[in-house]
């Protein structure tokens, strides 16, 4: 009896005893989760930093910035040790969140690497009391300094709708920059250059962007440091011209039938009218969502100057309405819509040849509501060249043309009332003057007389 007896007060003893032992000597290190906003560390940069033990605890942590021998303590925390008596009772810290300010400068930091190195430890006995250890080190790169920027055009002389070319150097790499013209970004690039620092930018004033509109480049670096830089412009007003066009029930019988509007044709039906609620919504809706469509292509652009000298304009074709006018759609002597003819318009004999008015590398074919068959050509740059209400295509996207190439025919589709060629110019997501391009004179005195001047310069 007394044997049994002194079996259950060992085993009552030793059992817990062994379990206490074997919990606080477990081995699995607290789990630390660290997102860093980026590797380069700029005013206003927090770590946010998740940490959690969920056997013995948390014990302590300890966050610290390192540049060489300077090492400054970032964040430092100990957690109330957790006794055999009450390890049970819930009072150890499990896991635990902070968002840590790192302000290098007020460290005396310099810009260039440094390491944040991340210390955790939990209540485990091991190691002589010290805990399990989870131990990372985050490298990262201080940089408090905008970039800079220098302008290396002189003259910058734009029109209300018209384009300009701004070239510049920028002193480090891996920078997102361009040229802002009121709200725009115009993105630049290298390429145009042997030298990888001198970016070129093309940007536009659109037919609202007169005398007046600000103007300056703009560079960002990967810390998110951001510098601008104004250069000499000046820009010449024009007026547009006015005109008011009757649609007639001729051509509501005709052209509305080749629009599929979808879920709205069931509440178009519906109208008094149907074709002439057709008209309005293909005519504001529709017109708007076909705009950005085509308007978005240039992005896909490469950074190379892939035409030469000046844009053509179609062979023996008459000029039917040009770039900027407003226009004013009647029906039976009533204002039905208003749109804004962002190109030019040139008849010729039906179906007639459509050539690629410079080289550069098909970025678009295909049907495009408003627009009809419309083919979009990269010049390179943001530069590209759209040719729309064709009855045939006779290229298909990522071809290479060279001026004078055929690339289709005139027609009628899309919103056209007859067979001609709607030419516009595009300037990264912007639609600009093509008179500007069909000029030799201004394209010296904008573009190619800016780039000549810089190449000789560089040489010196």
């Amino acid at each position: 009896m007394k044997k049994f007896f002194l079996l259950v007060v060992c085993a009552g003893v030793l059992v817990p005893l062994v379990w206490i032992i074997t919990y606080k000597y477990e081995k699995t290190p607290p789990k630390v989760d660290v997102t860093l906003p980026s590797v380069y560390l700029n005013e206003g940069y927090e770590l946010s930093l998740h940490i959690k033990d969920k056997k013995t605890g948390l014990r302590h942590v300890l966050v610290t910035i390192m540049q060489q021998q300077n090492e400054k303590k970032l964040l430092e925390k100990t957690y109330p040790a957790v006794s055999v008596f009450n390890l049970f009772s819930g009072e150890k810290t499990l896991e635990d969140n902070f968002l840590i300010p790192v302000e290098s400068r007020r460290y005396g930091m310099n810009d260039g690497e440094a390491v944040i190195r991340i210390q955790v430890s939990d209540q485990a006995w091991r190691k002589w009391n010290k805990g399990n250890v989870f131990l990372v080190e985050k490298k990262v790169i201080i940089d408090t300094e905008p970039p800079r920027i220098q302008v290396l055009s002189q003259q910058h002389n734009v029109e209300r709708g018209g384009a300009g070319l701004v070239i510049y150097r920028l002193f480090e790499k891996d920078v997102k920059s361009g040229v802002m013209v009121g709200e725009r970004f115009f993105p630049g690039h290298a390429g145009m250059f042997d030298q990888k620092d001198i970016f070129a930018a093309f940007f536009a004033l659109d037919h609202t962007q007169g005398p007046g509109t600000r103007m300056w480049v703009t560079a960002e670096d990967m810390a998110g440091n951001t510098a601008r830089r104004g250069f000499y412009h000046y820009i010449r007003d024009r007026n547009f011209k006015s005109d008011v066009l009757n649609i007639s029930d001729r051509f509501l019988e005709s052209k509305m039938p080749d629009f599929n509007l979808g879920k709205k044709e069931s509440r178009i039906a519906q109208a008094d009218n149907p074709l002439l609620e057709k008209f309005q919504t293909v005519n504001t809706a529709l017109r708007k969502a076909n705009v950005k469509k085509v308007l978005s292509v240039p992005a896909d652009t490469v950074n190379q100057v892939l035409w030469k000298e000046k844009f053509d304009r179609m062979p023996g074709s008459a000029t039917r309405a040009g770039f900027g006018d407003q226009r004013t759609y009647t029906y039976k002597g009533k204002k039905i819509g208003e749109s804004r003819h962002m190109g030019i318009d040139l008849a010729s004999t039906a179906r007639a040849r459509v050539e690629a008015a410079n080289s550069g590398q098909i970025i678009m074919a295909e049907a495009v509501g408003i627009f009809g068959n419309t083919v979009i050509i990269d010049h390179g740059f943001g530069l590209a060249s759209l040719y729309s209400h064709l009855s045939s295509m006779a290229v298909s996207v990522g071809d290479m043309v060279k001026k004078g190439d055929h690339i289709g025919n005139t027609g009628l589709t899309g919103l056209a009332g007859g067979d001609h060629l709607h030419f516009s110019m595009i300037v990264h997501n912007v639609f600009v003057n093509p008179v500007e391009w069909w000029d030799p004179n201004w394209i010296k005195n904008n573009v190619t007389s800016k780039i000549k001047e810089i190449k000789q310069s560089s040489l010196n």
